[in-house]
């Protein structure tokens, strides 16, 4: 082989390389629809064009209580942005007491119940909570947080959307 072979051949296979880089592997977050507290449908595919932060959690879970006043901040903070919150009661709360919970704290953001299971199914099998998932404008799935993780980290991402 030349080495005016060998500098085509580099270049070719290099550039070639460079465009597969290019490719956005970031998956997308499913296509679910969730009914909120007071009947509402929220569908995920109808919020593209905003930001979105789905938190799974539990009336039980004391991490998940602990991050109810960081939500309802962010929620001030950045709903004139376009965020939308949608907190998933897991489906083994019993609806009554997640209401209950909703009303207590004056949570200002969407609150769904997953009674069949079909919304922790569609993001992974979700079991843990709180399990949050922030997802971009255009329906991309960009963070992925098992436990009450880093919630300084979250805002900032948050932040720049």
């Amino acid at each position: 082989m030349t080495l005016k072979t060998a500098l085509f051949a580099l270049l070719l296979f290099g550039g070639a390389a460079g465009i597969f880089q290019l490719v956005d592997r970031t998956p997308l977050a499913p296509d679910h629809t969730f009914t909120s507290l007071n009947g509402e449908q929220i569908s995920l595919r109808q919020l593209r064009g905003s930001p979105v932060l789905v938190t799974f959690w539990a009336t039980d879970c004391a991490s998940c209580l602990s991050e109810i006043p960081t939500l309802i901040n962010w929620h001030h903070r950045f709903a004139n942005r376009g965020l939308k919150i949608i907190a998933v009661a897991m489906y083994y709360d019993p609806p009554n007491r997640v209401l209950e919970l909703t009303r207590e704290r004056k949570l200002p953001y969407d609150v769904a119940l997953d009674v069949d299971g079909s919304g922790a199914a569609d993001f992974g099998n979700v079991n843990l909570t709180p399990t949050t998932f922030l997802i971009d404008s255009t329906g991309k799935l960009i963070l992925h947080q098992i436990g009450m993780g880093d919630l300084v980290e979250l805002e900032a991402r948050i932040s720049t959307l």
